[in-house]
């Protein structure tokens, strides 16, 4: 009784902290769940479970399933070991950015308004926006193509409709940020439960699945692998997670000592390793059961959801294949969407310190993400979709620096960390996966960009393979 009472005074006391201090991380729901101090090891983790659930939504979003689908279909089990690296470099960056909400009480965005120029500031702000218009851009169509799967909606219409989700989020704010963890994590299962059944159907080769998981030169020398992977990466790890997790991690009370932040970033980092390894599993049984279905059956070609979804039943040989993938597809979506929706008002508020009525605020982000959806939908027709998922990711990917970089220097400086400031080690791995996403992005530009007989004379001087598709 006395523990509850303790509880109820320290929720009053936060409640009137957060009116008189109203320029925290999502201050609605800012140190809202408290977490119990004398609790056991499993009542403390179930406490700070949730938010790693959330970010791990990102990692599975529609945009993965167009990138693993299409290297599956075309490179069989190879690029398995691309999926594998970026989630280990998401759980770096993911922890990365709990030590920075729980160290300095800012997220992302709030530290580079803190830290950077107006002009720097603006313009950080306007690439995460982009990033985040392309991430929303792979939600909304990834859940109007489920829809339309499903009970055969336009894709127009089922942009649209996903336009609901801010009247999702509003509502279970209101009730507490708990329920909006428990409908994320309600369809991260239904997404793992659908593909776990899919790759029972698919009856994949065990041994080729373990070997795609070996690294190998040719996934950078050719340049057709190279853009496909670039492609998972950018799906995988995303700009916008980043600012999400620094935020979001600040949703639990836990106590404002170097212990107690020690606490929260060990349970935080658990919770978030836990979810992203079942976000790898997912995008492993994508890309499996591309390889699995289409690669060896001679439907390399295939990299549109639509053809996916209309061969696994015939392929499998299981009527209920199709289902349950367009299912997969439509929780997804939906799923991400509603992250989605919290990284926008997270970028808005931290960079620009604008805040408005949060219907307002989820109804601005919404619309920046279902415009281009529609519009683009609208010119270059249904057909395009799956590309345009592709593209999507691609251009995730080149935002990813401009946010890696901040959080990387943030959290390696003792003025703003202390203690908790990154150690050598860590520095050298984070400074290392930094580099290998800018280096990648650097080379897919190239490629793409500049004529062929620049090329040529380019990776002749330095003694690079020329790529091939």
């Amino acid at each position: 009784m006395m523990n509850r009472r303790n509880q109820t005074i320290a929720a009053d006391v936060e409640r009137g902290w957060r009116r008189r201090t109203p320029h925290v991380s999502l201050p609605e729901v800012h140190r809202s769940i408290v977490v119990p101090t004398t609790a056991s090891f499993w009542r403390k983790l179930i406490a700070f479970s949730g938010p790693g659930f959330l970010v791990a939504v990102g990692y599975m979003d529609p945009g993965n399933w167009a990138t693993d689908l299409s290297g599956g279909a075309k490179f069989g089990y190879a690029l398995l070991t691309v999926v594998m690296i970026s989630n280990f470099m998401a759980i770096l960056l993911q922890h990365l950015c709990i030590k920075l909400g729980v160290a300095t009480g800012r997220d992302l965005a709030q530290a580079c308004r803190d830290h950077y120029s107006t002009l720097t500031v603006w313009s950080l702000w306007i690439l995460c926006e982009i990033a985040i218009a392309a991430c929303d851009l792979a939600e909304v169509v990834g859940s109007a193509i489920g829809l339309q799967l499903l009970f055969g909606l336009p894709l127009v219409w089922g942009c649209i409709i996903t336009a609901l989700d801010v009247l999702a989020v509003l509502y279970l704010q209101t009730k507490g940020f708990r329920y909006i963890e428990a409908l994320v994590i309600t369809l991260i299962v239904t997404i793992g439960s659908c593909f776990a059944a899919e790759l029972i159907f698919s009856k994949p080769d065990l041994t080729g699945v373990m070997l795609g998981f070996v690294p190998g030169p040719r996934i950078v020398v050719n340049q057709g692998m190279l853009y496909v992977s670039i492609g998972i990466l950018g799906a995988t790890v995303m700009p916008h997670n980043l600012y999400l997790h620094s935020s979001i991690v600040q949703t639990r009370m836990f106590e404002q000592t170097p212990e107690g932040k020690r606490e929260a970033i060990k349970f935080a980092t658990i919770d978030s390793t836990v979810a992203l390894m079942f976000a790898l599993f997912i995008n492993g049984a994508i890309l499996v059961l591309a390889a699995s279905a289409f690669h060896w059956s001679g439907h390399q070609d295939v990299a549109e959801i639509q053809d996916a979804y209309k061969l696994l039943s015939p392929l499998l040989g299981v009527g209920v294949a199709s289902i349950l993938f367009a299912v997969a597809l439509l929780a997804s979506g939906q799923n991400s969407t509603l992250t989605g929706t919290l990284a926008g008002q997270v970028v808005m508020e931290g960079f620009l310190n604008f805040r408005i009525t949060p219907w307002l605020r989820r109804l601005i982000t919404r619309l920046i993400a279902i415009t281009p959806a529609v519009l683009v939908i609208g010119i270059f027709g249904e057909s395009k979709t799956t590309q345009l998922l592709v593209a999507s990711q691609v251009v995730l990917s080149m935002q990813l620096g401009f946010a890696v970089w901040p959080l990387m220097r943030f959290t390696g400086e003792k003025t703003k960390m202390g203690e908790f400031a990154n150690r050598l080690w860590l520095k050298i791995l984070g400074w290392t996966t930094a580099g290998i996403i800018i280096v990648l992005n650097a080379k897919l530009l190239l490629d793409t960009f500049l004529p062929d007989s620049v090329l040529q004379s380019l990776y002749g001087f330095f003694h690079i393979p020329v790529p091939t598709q």
